[in-house]
Parts: structure tokens; sequence; C-alpha cells
């Protein structure tokens, strides 16, 4: 009678698309397979991570961003990647940007199907800085001896628990990416609004209409305030579309005022960027 690995003992293949902005080394170190998505930026297009840089693709955006668009990793990457994994793991965990938003869910779900690859595919709600923090939860529950079953159904718990809210710079390109409507963009532009959005069950949604730029980003800082107040938060991201220094300006902001939480900083992920504009701020979370 043949041995049966116990469920423990699986080797486990990370599956998660460029949206997670987790790290080319990070990825590496940790069975973290990572399919990129595009961006097309003045006619041409680029694998995230692997063809342009976070910061090569917002200088490219501040000059061509007004016909940007976004692309999800053609459907055979995901099979041939599926093909590929089941020769070497045991088993893989799949997290990908929300469905609401992305087709990789979806085409992660039918390849892993097609490929005849044992992967529990999560839909995380969210992108991002929260989505990749899923994924470094699931290593670590896995690192500490948690079983395979344990460690899925922990994880498909934290997509309620992640936030993010965003100010974006351009209207236009969220009213061509659907992400609002053309009443809302036309409103916001003419009366020089601006947004504050969020998630809602995966979907982008308008949480906030503020006629003053220094008034939406008290806006965003009362958010922070409420959701520290109600959660005690430990971890908090703040996301910027190639403006660092606004985001450093945030998170000393933020520290003198949390002094116990802790902020990181990071490039909000291109295909975000394209719909959200160049100047994009956001911050991000998933607690505990």
């Amino acid at each position: 009678m043949l041995e049966m690995r116990c469920w423990s003992l699986k080797k486990i293949a990370w599956i998660t698309d460029s949206s997670s902005g987790l790290s080319k080394e990070f990825a590496a170190k940790n069975n973290v397979f990572v399919l990129p998505l595009n961006v097309i930026i003045d006619g041409k297009t680029y694998r995230e991570d692997v063809d342009i840089t976070k910061d090569e693709f917002y200088q490219l955006l501040q000059s061509h961003g007004n016909n940007a668009k976004t692309s999800q990793p053609a459907f055979g990457d995901f099979v041939s990647l599926y093909e590929k994994l089941k020769e070497e793991y045991d088993a893989g965990i799949a997290i990908h940007a929300s469905s609401q938003l992305t087709g990789t869910y979806s085409s992660s779900v039918s390849a892993s199907e097609m490929a005849d690859f044992p992967v529990e595919v999560i839909d995380s709600k969210i992108g991002d800085y929260a989505l990749g923090k899923m994924i470094q939860n699931g290593i670590d529950m896995v690192n500490e001896g948690k079983e395979y079953d344990q460690v899925v159904s922990k994880l498909r718990t934290l997509p309620e628990l992640a936030q993010m809210y965003l100010m974006p710079q351009n209207f236009e390109q969220l009213r061509k990416s659907g992400r609002v409507s053309t009443a809302q963009s036309i409103f916001a532009s003419l009366l020089n609004i601006h947004l504050i959005l969020g998630f809602d069950d995966g979907k982008v949604v308008v949480k906030d209409k503020v006629r003053i730029k220094k008034r939406a980003k008290q806006k965003m800082f009362q958010i922070l305030d409420d959701a520290m107040e109600k959660y005690h938060l430990k971890e908090l991201c703040i996301q910027h579309a190639g403006v660092k220094e606004h985001a450093m300006q945030w998170k000393e902001e933020i520290e003198r005022k949390h002094q116990s939480l802790k902020v990181k900083i990071q490039t909000l992920v291109p295909v975000a960027g394209v719909h959200t504009g160049h100047g994009t701020l956001c911050i991000s979370w998933l607690r505990d």
C-alpha cells in the first residue's frame, strides 16, 4: 500500500498575479509564482515588473497616461503554469485580485481544472498591499506547521478584513474603465470635486466627495482614525502612484498621531495606476 502524504507535509505552490505587489525576491524565496498583468501605454504593451519597473511606468504615465489600458494574462499562460507546477508540487493556493475588477480569478479556476492540478483559488476582493499580505500570512501559517486545509480555511476569511481607500487623480480614466460613472466623472471634473474610493465586496465604489484637496486628505486621515479606534490596526500601507515624497509626508504625519502603528510605503501597482492616474495616494490594511 502506498504511503499517503499528510496534508501538512504537502509541498505547496503559491500563485498570484502582479496586482499583489510582491517583490521578485520575496516570490523567489517562497515558491510564489506571479503571472504578470499587462499595461498598454503610448501604444506599447508591458508586462508588470517584467518589461517595466513601477518607477519607469509612472514616468511614462505622467506623459502618456490619457489612453493607457490594461489586460490580464493570457489564459494559456495560466494553463502552462499549472501544467508545470503539478510536476513539482503536491498542491497550490492561488490568491488573485478582485474578480469584480479582472478576470484572473476566473482564469485561474478554469486553468487549474484543465491542468488537473489541485489548487484552492481565492478571490481576495481587493488588490495590491492587502492581497500581498494575505499571501504572506498564508506562507507564515505553512511555516508554522499549519495543515493545508487549515491554511486555506483561514485565508478565505481574510478578504472581509481588508480595505483600501484611494484618492484618484484621473477621473477620465476612471470613467473609461467603468470604475466610476460618466455622471460622476463629469461632476467631479467640472466642480473640482475630489473623490474618495473604497472597496465594497470586491467592487470599487465612491465613498465620499470633497471639494478641497486638503479636505480630501483630512477625510482619508479621519477614515484611518476611525479604523484605528474600531479595529486597533497594527500595520498600514500607504501606496502612491509616482509621488513617493507625498507618501513620505503622510507617513510622518500618521506616525506622529498613531505611534503604535507600523506604516509601510509601496508604489501602487501599475494596473491600478492606469485607472486612477499619476499622483494617486491610497491607504490600505489587512486587519487581524
